[in-house]
């Protein structure tokens, strides 16, 4: 299992993921899900996978491939081509892992997507891509995209992000919502991957990387886990409580 999601406020982009793997309690490692995609200038575009590892592996793998002669990554028009493009790719491999018709031993081959950034004059922007090909898009009323382990760490997120948060505070808000998803899924784990794209730059995102016990991140953790506390503490009280 893991974690990922993407923000898009007025002010830019903001990717996160966790980079732990499991194939069970006595195999877990650590590969990274957040991809860049740069050409500066003309392009930038990020890719965070979950699902069948072997699947986003070859899917991530044949893109840098490509990439580094061109590729269509380098060379679609519009965002919504890319994030086409990748599901076209991922249906391939898993058809070629598991050919119609046959087996795969009872272990999925599915993987799921976010492509995310800015191709020359276009706004950015955000897709979800499906383990069959298709994807959609984020909302103005939803702006963000999660993919992996997603329920514990999407309260936050309804209640902090809209269009106009700043790209700092989106950013703070990824942190916290991974930590909660950590504090309640130990499938998802660190190193975390943190991206900030700043909308109409087109060069490269401010990349950052959070251990468990990085200055910064660590007090994001005590901060928040404090602050609910505190508020906790604060409630009201029920009337039989008062007397």
């Amino acid at each position: 299992m893991t974690y990922c999601l993407a923000a898009a406020v007025d002010a830019g982009l903001v990717f996160a993921a966790d980079s732990r793997t499991n194939a069970g309690v006595d195999h877990i490692n650590t590969y990274p899900k957040l991809h860049p995609f740069i050409w500066e200038g003309d392009r930038v575009l990020v890719l965070l996978s979950a699902g069948n590892l072997a699947t986003t592996q070859s899917v991530v793998s044949r893109l840098q491939r490509e990439s580094d002669q061109g590729g269509p990554l380098r060379e679609v028009d519009h965002l919504a081509q890319a994030a086409d493009y990748v599901g076209q790719i991922s249906q391939q491999i898993q058809q070629r892992h598991r050919p119609e018709g046959q087996s795969a031993g009872g272990v999925s081959l599915e993987a799921t997507f976010i492509v995310g950034g800015q191709i020359g004059d276009e706004p950015p922007s955000l897709f979800l891509v499906y383990p069959q090909g298709n994807y959609i898009t984020c909302s103005d009323e939803q702006p963000f995209l999660q993919i992996g382990e997603t329920k514990y760490g999407k309260p936050i997120l309804d209640r902090i992000i809209t269009r106009s948060t700043s790209l700092e505070d989106a950013a703070r808000c990824a942190l916290v919502s991974i930590d909660s998803t950590m504090r309640s899924n130990l499938s998802v784990g660190p190193p975390l991957d943190l991206m900030l794209y700043r909308r109409d730059s087109l060069e490269h995102p401010q990349a950052l990387r959070y251990k468990m016990n990085s200055p910064y991140f660590a007090s994001i953790r005590k901060q928040w886990g404090d602050g609910l506390r505190r508020i906790f503490d604060d409630l009201p009280r029920f009337d039989w409580e008062k007397s």
